[in-house]
């Protein structure tokens, strides 16, 4: 079983490689575009991802078995991720940008949790948790405003 912490590094640095995504994507959206930046970010992943399909599992492609239909959404979803910090970071700042874009994280994230909806495991919102969500808008209110 991995510790909290392994996974916890693992979190961080994804947080600090989608920082450094999304003022790249700022820099390529300022030079040519939302739709350019988008692409350039797409394809240059797609190129990795197909090589190492080739070269780990022999090019087989098979679909994740036994995951629910919309779970095949989630390329849709990363196109409209990609392109709102593509387009929101250059003209916010990549802190007001990112303190929205999380703050939402967390809200759907909540609800999602709450409801356990499309097959969330449930994890009842309890007064804690809704203190640190009215916290964090706090948080977005103040660096918004400044």
């Amino acid at each position: 079983m991995e510790s909290f912490f392994s996974v916890a590094a693992v979190a961080a640095a994804g947080g600090v490689a989608t920082a450094l995504q999304a003022h790249f994507m700022g820099l390529l959206d300022r030079a040519g575009g939302t739709l350019e930046s988008v692409f350039i970010t797409y394809f240059s992943g797609g190129l990795v991802i197909g090589a190492a399909f080739l070269l780990l599992r022999g090019g087989s492609l098979l679909p994740a078995a036994g995951a629910p239909w919309y779970a095949y959404g989630s390329g849709l979803l990363g196109l409209a991720i990609v392109g709102t910090l593509s387009y929101s970071t250059p003209r916010l700042g990549l802190v007001a940008a990112f303190t929205i874009f999380v703050t939402a994280q967390f809200v759907m994230g909540a609800l999602l949790d709450h409801f356990g909806w499309l097959g969330a495991s449930v994890k009842p919102l309890s007064l804690l948790r809704l203190g640190g969500l009215f916290l964090v808008l706090g948080g977005l209110w103040l660096i918004v405003r400044g």
